[in-house]
């Protein structure tokens, strides 16, 4: 396995695996040690596409430590620091992540591969609920339609969450009070994005004047599905 074709994020977390390994004095480097580095990477993508599957980040560590205190610990003269190879799952788990990245057309093996590969196994994931069907639309909300095609993908995937505001999810919550006196125009947005060709609709006007209203109401017109069928399900 060529480390070179990996994501930074990738081996950083391959390297946390072995350490772990390591302290918990196992023989060799599994699955589990790697789901559980995945998880507790910083600015990682792991915890982020479970939540967008609906299940907690915190239900799959609990499985994986759950699965890990049932390995038998080698300490004193039978240890063999420095010398853990991975285990043959893991391995495997490897070797298709490579197709999951083939059949991406991405670049450089990366995190979310390697999550695919592991969900297709089976395992703790389908055990928590994660299945493909759940994981592949997660995944095309955290990184839109952007290959990895550097070492540091993750660095522009969910540019919109950090820097913008998801109104959809807002106008779900109740945190958006009703529009008034704005139908007009909320419709006229509507009609532009409903468009095949420019459907890019420009809301102009001096601060103050109710543009981010109108971005609002329509929020709340997709939540409770009082919009065209080409907007249904959307996100504003």
């Amino acid at each position: 396995m060529d480390m070179n074709r990996m994501t930074i994020k990738l081996q950083e977390a391959l390297q946390a695996a072995s350490a772990q390994a390591m302290r918990r004095g196992h023989q060799g480097i599994d699955v589990e040690h790697l789901i559980i580095t995945l998880l507790e990477q910083q600015s990682g993508i792991v915890g982020s596409l479970l939540e967008h599957t609906g299940v907690s980040p915190s239900a799959v560590e609990k499985a994986a430590q759950q699965a890990l205190d049932k390995i038998p610990q080698v300490h004193g003269p039978g240890a063999a620091p420095g010398q853990l190879h991975m285990t043959p799952r893991l391995s495997q788990i490897l070797v298709q992540a490579e197709k999951e990245m083939q059949g991406l057309k991405d670049d450089y093996l990366s995190v979310e591969h390697v999550l695919l590969a592991m969900v297709e196994e089976g395992g703790l994931f389908k055990n928590v609920g994660v299945t493909r069907a759940k994981l592949l639309p997660a995944l095309q909300h955290v990184r839109g339609n952007q290959r990895v095609t550097s070492q540091d993908p993750e660095g522009s995937y969910q540019a919109l969450e950090k820097y913008g505001r998801d109104l959809t999810a807002l106008a779900r919550q109740g945190k958006i009070d009703p529009i008034i006196g704005r139908d007009d125009e909320i419709r006229r947005v509507m009609q532009v994005l409903s468009r095949r060709t420019k459907n890019n609709p420009v809301l102009i006007g001096e601060p103050g004047v109710g543009k981010t209203a109108i971005a609002e109401g329509l929020a709340r017109r997709i939540d409770s599905g009082d919009v065209p069928e080409s907007l249904k399900n959307k996100t504003l």
